[in-house]
């Protein structure tokens, strides 16, 4: 029996990447935008409903919930030609309309001050589920609502549902550039604290190798958000392939975790995926696709969609913890033994030393209703220790207007900061201890690293926690 997936979108970020990622679904399972199955698509060995429900007449609803405070992306695809895709109770937009410009304090609040009509909408939907299995949250962690509301449906997700996987996609702003948002650090740091205590796992997608990748891989000069919407829909729709054309293993999402987080709180994951395409143009990069090539392409920096700082801690000695490739395509599983010992036998890939040195590979079915170029393609999940410096990152951004106070008056007027600061400095203090777990996880004594004192008793909820295993 499938288990179910509720999405979570929230926000601007989260409802266009979302959009995006429905468009690849019902594309990959030979559904029309209103929902209905198409003629082609009738005798499908695919495993729909978990993410799909079908409602009374048939037609297949989304198990997805679009959540904002400002009404503008919510209403553009209630008046798309998506508009009968989705369920109209399933997308709450705040009464008074006005958003959180860009505040995680407000973004919190008013999530506080709706928190009952939008669990109501969580509830009825998985009571709905035969075999929930969990919740898969989309959201940016550098404007209000995303990161703001986003933290309180997470905190209050892992209360309401202790024995259910959250696992997020999050957005993380470009570190390179000043952006619109003065007070992005602060919004960034707030939200970390909840996706290190109150995710299972967190799927880290940087804007800054988003338009990376755009420019270098795909050829396009000038990258709009659409083509960063684009590329993470691509990595959401894969990484959830092997539950939606199960094969003998990595069946569900319990399972894709459990090999990738050795341990509670080191949950974060990066991507990589190729060959990538320019979709103006599908037939201008098609490259030679054995399983070889692609996993050899995959643990290239240049194909990850994070781009960690490459200063102070990034000067470290970093590592992989766990690699999970999900192979689509024609593929012998032969030549899946013969890559991984090439792989290994050329030591393409530093590994932690207290764990096992593998890379596991999951072989997928691919939709027969979407035409590709390219025999073979993959997408790597990653758990690497490089990932702390773009946490490190956000610290020092924050320290930088923390230590001047600025730009903090929006954040004391609401009710959460207006006795004092202690939420951003506790804050701080949890993003510290998950930089310094990460650079202690790159030494042979790690696991006696809790026994120093120097753990945090924060941990994330236990649905991702099981222990990793050695992989193919």
């Amino acid at each position: 029996m499938p288990r179910e997936i509720i999405s979570l979108h929230l926000g601007q970020c989260g409802n266009q990447i979302g959009l995006e990622f429905w468009k690849q679904l019902i594309q990959e399972h030979g559904i029309s935008p209103e929902g209905v199955l198409e003629d082609h698509a009738t005798d499908g060995t695919d495993r729909k409903d978990v993410f799909f429900y079908q409602a009374d007449d048939n037609h297949y609803v989304p198990r997805a919930i679009l959540m904002d405070l400002e009404p503008r992306v919510v209403s553009g695809i209630q008046t798309s030609q998506y508009s009968k895709l989705f369920n109209p109770e399933n997308m709450f937009v705040s009464e008074h309309g006005g958003g959180a410009g860009n505040n995680w304090a407000r973004g919190f609040i008013q999530g506080e001050a709706v928190s009952e009509k939008v669990f109501d909408i969580i509830d009825r939907e998985a009571d709905g589920s035969d075999s929930l299995e969990g919740f898969v949250l989309c959201h940016s962690i550098s404007g209000g609502t995303g990161s703001g509301m986003g933290s309180f449906i997470l905190e209050h997700l892992s209360d309401r549902f202790p024995k259910k996987l959250v696992q997020t996609y999050s957005v993380f702003p470009n570190l390179n550039e000043q952006g619109d948002v003065v007070v992005q650090p602060y919004n960034s740091l707030l939200t970390l604290r909840r996706l290190t205590q109150n995710a299972d796992s967190v799927v880290v997608l940087d804007n800054t190798g988003l338009s990376r990748i755009a420019q270098e891989r795909q050829g396009i000069a000038n990258p709009t958000i659409s083509d960063w919407n684009k590329l993470v829909s691509t990595v959401m729709s894969t990484s959830t392939a092997t539950l939606r054309y199960p094969g003998y293993m990595n069946n569900d999402l319990v399972g894709l975790v459990a090999s990738l987080v050795p341990t509670p709180r080191l949950h974060f994951l990066m991507t990589g995926y190729t060959p990538l395409t320019n979709s103006e143009q599908p037939t201008s990069r098609v490259q030679k696709t054995t399983v070889l090539d692609v996993m050899r392409r995959l643990l290239q920096p240049k194909n990850m969609m994070v781009s960690p700082p490459r200063h102070g801690i990034g000067a470290m000695n970093h590592c992989y913890i766990s690699i999970l490739n999900i192979i689509q395509g024609e593929v012998d599983p032969t030549q899946v033994h013969k890559s991984l010992q090439r792989i290994r036998e050329r030591k393409v890939a530093n590994f932690i030393p207290w764990g096992p040195a593998s890379i596991q590979v999951a072989l997928s079915g691919r939709s027969p209703y979407v035409q590709t170029a390219h025999r073979v393609s993959g997408l790597m999940l990653a758990n690497h220790t490089s990932i702390a410096s773009l946490f490190a990152k956000t610290i020092q951004d924050y320290d930088k207007l923390r230590k001047r106070s600025a730009y903090l008056h929006e954040f004391r007027n609401e009710s959460i900061f207006k006795d004092d600061l202690t939420e951003m400095d506790e804050s701080r203090e949890v993003v510290h201890e998950l930089v310094d777990e990460y650079c202690a996880s790159t030494k042979a004594d790690y696991l006696k690293w809790g026994d120093k004192g120097t753990s945090s008793s924060s941990s994330a909820t236990g649905g991702g926690s099981a222990a990793a295993t050695a992989g193919v």
